[in-house]
């Protein structure tokens, strides 16, 4: 007889936003004269920029010529597009990159997923809390983080940093020695960042006790303030010992067309091997690269006009930032995110728990969030909001909210 993954039965319930679509499905079957406004997941609303658009136009042109057709991608990805990555992403910063250092991909979320592959199953992760549920669920698939315990609503060899607000949403150095270290920055779901100096402190701790850090950058386009790191790579020593994720979803808009990037610099070794030759053995094996058009709709981003039009939809999402945070500090909730990074993250009223504030959003607002219990322990009694909405909706939900 076959046998499953029995690390999957002992995740708890289903996906945070999954279950956060079951609750609005359920709202507004009973509620169907309700206008729902969903400032919930991180998903954009924005069209493509037009640059974006117009290249990956011509790239099905390109695909219905025999001359021009394209089959299977290179398995890192097309060098047109790795090439604008290494130069506008990272050369701009100073930073060096070699091409065969940057793998292309479907999105960041399922690179964060994946990465776990070329890893023992024995090593130890410490995550941000509250942190990005990718980061947890997808070690405990493969039965890393131990036994769940409900009543903490932790994993059992998972070492939790809280990021609350006494360390202004930002983790401290764990006290126990960690293997895989998860860092996001800006961060979903606080908005919070840290300066260079401070990620630097990161990096000189993973070189001291060998570990490595997997640095989410997916929301690196919002940053607004100069001493916020764009990338890990400004930091001294951070080749060896770190591997950085990149999305073009969030700088883009391209959740519905799914576009990404890892980097993993050759100086990153356990050993004598480097990390860099398992994931390319991993990447070519089990992925068969993301489609030609959507790469060159990708590289699209890197043109004039297509850094000129993204940054102006960037900015139109930030002023949302600006309308939701200044509209909820205006009426006494404790607030903060919302400047480098698309989302803000407020104290719930009145102690309130923050499944019960969810509720009680959808059910005299209408309007849909994320409990920051979701995100694990230390979100508790916290609540994101997303700025990815239109603007006419932010206002309106932000009017809602206020009348409460």
């Amino acid at each position: 007889m076959y046998k499953i993954n029995e690390n999957y039965l002992k995740l708890p319930g289903s996906y945070l936003f999954s279950k956060i679509g079951k609750k609005v499905n359920e709202f507004t079957a009973a509620n169907p004269e309700k206008k729902i406004i969903r400032l919930g997941i991180g998903d954009v609303t924005l069209p493509l920029a037009p640059a974006v658009i117009d290249r990956m136009h011509k790239a099905v042109d390109e695909m219905s010529d025999q001359n021009t057709f394209k089959g299977y991608a290179p398995d890192l990805g097309y060098e047109f597009l790795r090439e604008a990555i290494a130069v506008n992403d990272f050369k701009t910063r100073g930073v060096d990159i070699a091409l065969d250092e940057i793998f292309i991909s479907d999105g960041a979320k399922s690179d964060s997923g994946n990465i776990g592959d070329i890893f023992d199953i024995d090593n130890k992760i410490a995550v941000c809390d509250p942190v990005y549920p990718v980061y947890v669920d997808t070690n405990a698939m493969s039965g890393r983080t131990g036994e769940y315990i409900p009543e903490l609503g932790k994993w059992s060899n998972v070492i939790y940093m809280p990021c609350t607000a006494e360390t202004n949403f930002a983790p401290e150095l764990p006290k126990e020695r960690p293997d895989i270290i998860y860092l996001c920055f800006p961060n979903n779901p606080t908005g919070s960042t840290i300066n260079k100096d401070e990620l630097q402190k990161w990096v000189d701790y993973a070189l001291k006790v060998g570990a490595v850090i997997i640095y989410d950058a997916a929301y690196e386009a919002y940053i607004s303030e100069e001493n916020v790191p764009h990338t890990i790579y400004e930091c001294e020593g951070a080749k060896a010992c770190a591997i950085e994720l990149r999305s073009f979803s969030k700088n883009a808009g391209f959740t519905g067309t799914r576009l990404g990037f890892t980097v993993i610099p050759k100086e990153l070794k356990c050993g004598d091997v480097t990390l860099n030759s398992l994931w390319a053995r991993r990447h070519g094996t089990k992925f068969n690269g993301a489609p030609y058009i959507i790469q060159a709709a990708g590289a699209a981003v890197y043109t004039p006009e297509g850094k000129k039009q993204t940054q102006e939809q960037i900015a139109y999402y930030m002023n949302n930032a600006k309308v939701i945070r200044d509209g909820l500090a205006s009426q006494g909730y404790t607030v903060s995110g919302g400047v480098n990074a698309p989302y803000i993250w407020l104290k719930t009223p009145d102690k309130m728990t923050s499944w019960d504030f969810f509720d009680y959003l959808l059910q005299e607002a209408n309007v849909v969030g994320t409990p920051g219990s979701g995100f694990g322990p230390s979100g508790e009694g916290y609540f994101r909001l997303t700025a990815f909405g239109s603007y006419e909706n932010t206002v309106e939900a932000i009017e809602r909210i206020k009348k409460l």
